[in-house]
């Protein structure tokens, strides 16, 4: 397909029969979706229209973009505020409840991903993760385990944004530093490198969303 659908030819394709992917449209939309590839005709009288794999891909994603819009941010399954730790804050509950918390936001965030990536793909961030990059590597950080700085000086993560598109910083002190960061980024789909500050020479990192 090299031109996007016009908003007749989606909802065509988005009003297909679920399972067989037969189509219902005018002769000339059914004709130009069986040039884009994304429909077949019949060979066979009534010689009806048919999704292509193409087809149901585009039918079963949607607009990645649009749909990850619609979707709020991930909340705690209590449906309450909440806001992932990026390091710095002033100290915050612990315990059960936050593990509780943190734990139903990263699973509404997985959810997300199956909902919005093309391919449903859930080991990967998607398009609000890309959007929110603070936010979503500091969720990523605290749903496996890695603590965050307390105050100006306390041990732990901190995720700050960087000038480059798709990618924050992360630094670390403390046991496990930086290296137990790198580890639980990779594990939700970052891609992640390592890098020295060229005044202090101390460790960060560079992490952006992987995209396949």
């Amino acid at each position: 397909m090299t031109r996007p659908l016009s908003a007749a030819q989606r909802r065509i394709v988005e009003e297909a029969d679920p399972v067989t992917g037969r189509l219902k449209g005018g002769d000339a939309q059914l004709a130009r979706l069986v040039l884009m590839k994304l429909a077949f005709r019949h060979p066979r009288p009534p010689h009806d229209h048919f999704l292509t794999p193409a087809g149901h891909r585009i039918r079963e994603a949607g607009d990645e973009t649009e749909r990850a819009e619609r979707l709020p941010p991930p909340e705690p399954s209590g449906g309450g505020p909440f806001a992932a730790r990026v390091g710095g804050e002033a100290p915050g509950p612990h315990g059960p409840a936050r593990a509780r918390e943190v734990r139903s936001a990263w699973l509404g965030l997985v959810e997300m991903r199956r909902m919005t990536n093309p391919d449903g793909a859930t080991d990967r961030p998607c398009a609000w993760e890309r959007g929110h990059l603070v936010q979503a590597a500091a969720l990523a950080l605290e749903a496996a385990g890695c603590r965050p700085a307390e105050g100006t000086t306390g041990d732990g993560y901190r995720v700050g944004g960087t000038p480059q598109p798709e990618a924050v910083a992360v630094k670390g002190h403390g046991p496990d530093g930086i290296a137990a960061c790198a580890a639980a980024l990779e594990r939700a789909g970052w891609q992640v490198s390592e890098h020295a500050e060229p005044r202090t020479g101390g460790r960060y990192l560079l992490a952006s969303p992987r995209r396949a």
